[in-house]
């Protein structure tokens, strides 16, 4: 049975982010509303939410524009790529095209530093991104955070959240 090609998200980021938050690769829930951190279970907005004292379950467009008013972008660092259900370690890492990271820190030179979602996104990251950006935006911070999937269920909410609020 054939995998079809998955297509992720726009980012979504102010043009005076400061912050970029970057997953591996939406989820099939995630995909499918359009919607990053879709998934139930996933802590992704009850965490911002607990940072930045907002409704976790207020409409979407109401938690994005919470989050870009506080500087954080959300994107993911593999734009295409062929995967069998929402699994990271079921990304076909021969069918990996990375999002156009060259453009998007030029549209938006704030950056200062990346927050990646889980080990699969530094890993993809760095395998896919950083031989192909110029050596100034190598240099950008960056710092591996707890993941934020139900999949990543070894951390208790608490901890998580303790990290993140750490960082932003």
């Amino acid at each position: 049975m054939a995998v079809a090609k998955l297509t992720g998200l726009a980012a979504v980021a102010a043009p005076d982010a400061r912050v970029l938050v970057l997953g591996s690769m939406p989820g099939a829930r995630s995909l499918q509303q359009q919607q990053y951190y879709a998934h139930p279970r996933n802590s992704f907005w009850a965490i911002m939410a607990d940072i930045y004292q907002f409704d976790r379950h207020g409409p979407y467009p109401i938690r994005l524009t919470n989050i870009r008013q506080q500087g954080v972008a959300l994107w993911d660092v593999v734009g295409r790529c062929h995967r069998a259900g929402s699994l990271d370690s079921s990304i076909d890492s021969q069918s990996v095209v990375a999002n156009d990271f060259p453009a998007f820190f030029s549209a938006h030179p704030h950056i200062s530093a990346l927050l990646f979602n889980g080990a699969k996104a530094e890993s993809l990251y760095k395998k896919f991104v950083i031989p192909e950006l110029p050596q100034h935006l190598q240099l950008v911070d960056s710092m591996r955070m707890p993941s934020t999937s139900p999949a990543h269920a070894a951390m208790p909410y608490e901890q998580k959240l303790a990290h993140w609020r750490a960082v932003l």
